[in-house]
């Protein structure tokens, strides 16, 4: 199973929603299916010509390695020499920063992820947990980072 067309306008809506009600910086969404192949993507007006690459990039590399962009950003920290050659093997799709979320099914399985860009990492993968539970999905994590509102700041 793949996140559906209107799954994914869902959480590109509910994401953008969450956004504006936080007052955030504008944000670009981007949906992918499990074989990464972009399903949606809105950049709102403001939101940096780069910020859909860096959405893309974040959701790519959560189903590259089956994790969220926060757990593969703590992992890679000591390891640069590995992080660049994941870039590179992505041709560049590979950001490993949080604002990368897995979706997942009833049964846990990845049907998707989402990756934002816009504001800092913590608010975009705030905007992407909100944006999937907004259409009812599940995902890796399941929740925002307990100290996500330190970097309000």
């Amino acid at each position: 199973m793949a996140v559906t067309l209107g799954q994914a306008e869902q959480i590109v809506a509910g994401a953008l929603a969450e956004g504006r009600r936080q007052g955030f910086m504008p944000l670009t969404v981007a949906v992918l299916d499990p074989g990464g192949c972009l399903v949606a993507l809105k950049r709102e007006d403001g939101s940096g010509i780069l910020r859909p690459d860096i959405a893309i990039g974040k959701a790519w590399a959560a189903l590259g390695m089956g994790v969220p962009t926060r757990r593969l950003r703590d992992r890679l920290a000591d390891r640069p020499a590995f992080q660049a050659a994941l870039a590179a093997a992505s041709d560049g799709r590979f950001v490993a920063v949080p604002g990368g979320v897995l979706l997942k099914d009833a049964a846990g399985a990845t049907i998707g992820a989402v990756g934002i860009s816009g504001d800092t990492s913590d608010k975009d993968e705030l905007c992407a947990i909100m944006g999937a539970r907004a259409a009812g999905i599940a995902t890796d994590p399941p929740e925002p980072p307990e100290d996500w509102a330190a970097s309000k700041l």
